[in-house]
């Protein structure tokens, strides 16, 4: 009998193309790593010998089609060049077109409003990407792979004469209404602002199905206002009743056996400086003169990590939250108040468990000494920035000596610092005087003086140090071992030309040519412009041109502070990645080996995107409360200065109070504009006026949206005034 010719049947190539597809989907969640077929093959779950085979196979396949590179014999990466399909993080603008970000493409790829498909912002996405008429790359959204969010923030639109509904999002970005069904509706009414959550989203359906979860309030009422922002930055404001359970269990006492563990410091003069609404205090100094003449500097961190253990419901909740949230009118907190304000707070005149790093320091402020480890401490007294001010001012009151000292020698830290190439922004953040019922009465801006620069200081050393301790051998050689850094990464060197071209066209001067002559001239220029008109915007633009700090096991250091070694280590109240800060550091001083990275690594990423999420919802409640403040302002004239220019119009910031409002290209009646990019301004194509970034110019609030978080304003020309 003769022998069937070999072929592939249709049903194995099927087959072929699910494995391949299996392939595909992983390579593209790490599109810019590299893998054997062996670890591929365990990826996708295909583990026995015939099914390691059809790995190979598809493998084979995929080479062919150019979807998969070998980048050297038996080992693959996908395709990023010019065809195929990458993973990324979509981004939308206000007018319904989308950028994606693909790790590895220094460019992100284009997407049409036509080509979204049924992807929400933030989500992550598997695009298929082209080149468009010889252009640059576009993409088109395959599939949504994860849902960066299924729960979105709106008013309620009810269709009388049609029993149903839509959810307007409070979002720009989100470039669609949500279809609410009858029995989805749950109580809302008309107008009504709600919380909605994603159910389906049909093929070729213009609006996705949700269903109404939470009824908010009305629109415009602060409450309402500020739980949409906790809603739409998935904040939650309470803690689940099992976890405020455990906290309530946890015990204020210090015990014999503890205190056998520690360094008892109690004896030595420690209090605490923070700000005068501060309820939660994670660190304290304590300061004495050694019999050596030698200054010994205690920076005590409140031990969170002796009370929340890992895989406990108050770690998994830590972990989550990731980091308190201070809104303008509240506190998001990480922990329970049980622990943030209580048995973790280190309260004046209460004994408490701390984690620390002493320093023996010369009068020069020069480390001679230093000691990591958990101790037992007692503040003395409890001082808010504005009194420890007031004795560095005048040389009087309780501890003046204390802290007169400790000031004398975070100077000379920080001067040597800004000397080995820290950059010094010194922005003032815009706060709000607020009567009983939440109402803005008032602004003023928190500027840092001398009390807030010396606790700076010294929490920069601490972290600092422990960051060497782990990371450095007694030979200052790199150990390896497993960290939480706080990484800031060089500026991005387009940006930083185009920061130097832009001041150089009011008169400044920046030089470029290495990262310690930037750091220099950052710092020059940035004192140069202080009180100046243009300072508020040039400090922007500065900070623009950097790199976002993130959490990393990869010790490539902080640009920023001019650290080669850092870490986050004096905030663990409010911050999950000081938390394991301390447990690495506590591991590691008893003997311990390196754990894995790439589980720390993972939740490094996590914190970072809290992180994010929680800086974006402050600005939210800030533009809330800017806005509302201005509210009965509409009508009165300002002087301004644009803070922003775009191509449909431009932002004036008022100096007085920190509100910026938007004034669209459309709306300048004397002639047509047109945007000018690389100047940074907006140009009338008949008469040549221009409005260019920090020109300071009159203008008339005319409407304030408390829902958008937006007020716009309109330009008083001078015949006008």
């Amino acid at each position: 009998m003769n022998k069937k010719p070999k072929f592939f049947s249709a049903k194995k190539d099927t087959k072929l193309k699910e494995v391949g597809k299996l392939i595909l989907d992983f390579l593209n969640k790490n599109p810019t790593k590299i893998y054997n077929y062996k670890q591929i093959a365990n990826a996708v779950e295909y583990k026995n010998p015939r099914e390691r085979e059809l790995i190979i196979q598809a493998l084979h396949q995929l080479l062919a089609e150019e979807k998969i590179q070998e980048t050297e014999k038996g080992k693959y990466i996908v395709n990023l060049k010019i065809k195929g399909t990458v993973t990324g993080t979509i981004d939308f603008n206000q007018a319904g077109n989308a950028y994606v970000k693909v790790p590895g493409l220094d460019q992100d790829i284009f997407i049409h409003a036509k080509n979204v498909k049924n992807a929400f912002q933030g989500d992550k996405v598997l695009i298929l990407t082209y080149h468009f008429k010889g252009k640059q790359m576009e993409g088109s959204v395959v599939e949504v792979i994860e849902r960066h969010k299924e729960e979105f923030v709106g008013t309620f639109e009810y269709i009388e004469h049609k029993d149903f509904g839509f959810v307007v999002f409070d979002k720009k970005t989100l470039h669609t209404d949500m279809f609410i069904p009858k029995n989805a509706i749950n109580g809302a009414y008309d107008g009504d602002k709600v919380v909605a959550k994603l159910i389906d989203w049909p093929a070729n359906s213009k609006n996705p199905v949700g269903e109404i979860t939470r009824v908010l309030g009305a629109p415009g009422e602060h409450e309402t206002e500020i739980h949409s922002i906790l809603a739409d930055y998935d904040l939650p404001y309470e803690f689940p009743p099992e976890v405020e359970e455990a906290a309530a269990a946890i015990s204020e006492e210090i015990t014999a056996d503890e205190l056998e563990k520690r360094w008892d410091m109690r004896g030595i003069t420690t209090f605490t400086i923070d700000p005068k609404d501060a309820k939660d205090f994670d660190d304290a100094l304590s300061v004495r003169r050694l019999e050596n003449g030698l200054w010994e500097i205690g920076v005590h961190i409140a031990d969170v990590a002796h009370f929340v253990h890992p895989d406990t419901l108050l770690d998994e909740e830590a972990y989550a939250r990731a980091t308190s949230v201070y809104l303008v009118d509240r506190v998001v907190p990480m922990l329970p108040e049980k622990l943030s304000n209580g048995v973790c707070s280190l309260r004046p005149n209460e004994d408490k468990y701390t984690f620390s790093a002493v320093f023996e320091i010369d009068d020069d402020a020069n480390i001679k000494k230093s000691w990591f480890g958990r101790t037992v401490t007692h503040s003395d007294r409890r001082f808010t920035y504005e009194e420890a001010q007031e004795r560095i001012e005048t040389g009087t009151g309780d501890f003046a000596e204390e802290i007169m000292s400790l000031n004398i020698l975070a100077k000379k830290f920080r001067e040597r610092r800004i000397a080995n190439g820290a950059i010094t922004f010194e922005r003032s953040e815009v706060r709000f005087n607020l009567d009983e019922k939440n109402n803005p009465i008032g602004v003023y801006f928190k500027i840092p003086k001398d009390s807030n620069n010396l606790i700076e200081e010294f929490m920069l050393l601490a972290n600092k140090a422990v960051a060497e301790r782990v990371s450095l051998n007694r030979n200052n050689e790199p150990t390896g071992s497993t960290f939480i850094y706080r990484i800031h990464d060089d500026p991005d060197p387009a940006k930083l030309q185009a920061l130097k071209e832009f001041v150089g066209t009011f008169g400044y001067e920046m030089n470029i040519s290495n990262a310690r002559h930037t750091a220099q001239s950052m710092n020059k220029l940035l004192k140069e412009v202080r009180n100046k008109a243009e300072g508020n915007m040039i400090e922007t633009l500065a900070m623009r041109s950097m790199s976002k700090a993130i959490y990393s096991t990869n010790p490539i250091g902080h640009y920023g502070l001019g650290f080669e070694y850092y870490s986050h280590f004096t905030s663990p109240i409010r911050r999950y990645p000081d938390v394991l800060a301390h447990r690495l550091l506590q591991h590691y001083l008893l003997g311990g080996r390196s754990p894995m990275r790439d589980d720390y690594e993972e939740m490094c990423q996590h914190c970072s995107q809290r992180e994010k999420m929680a800086a974006d919802a402050e600005r939210d409640s800030i533009k809330y409360m800017q806005v509302k403040f201005m509210q009965d302002k509409v009508g009165q004239e300002f002087r301004g200065i644009i803070s922003g220019v775009a191509e449909f119009g431009f932002w004036v910031q008022i100096p007085e109070n920190g509100a910026e409002g938007l004034i669209k290209t459309r709306d300048l009646m004397d002639d047509s504009y047109y945007y000018d990019a690389k100047s940074h301004m907006v140009v009338g194509k008949r008469t040549g006026n221009t409005f260019r970034l920090g020109d300071e110019v009159s203008i008339m609030v005319m409407k304030a949206n408390l829902i958008q978080k937006q007020l716009d304003f309109k330009i008083i020309h001078p015949s006008e005034e």
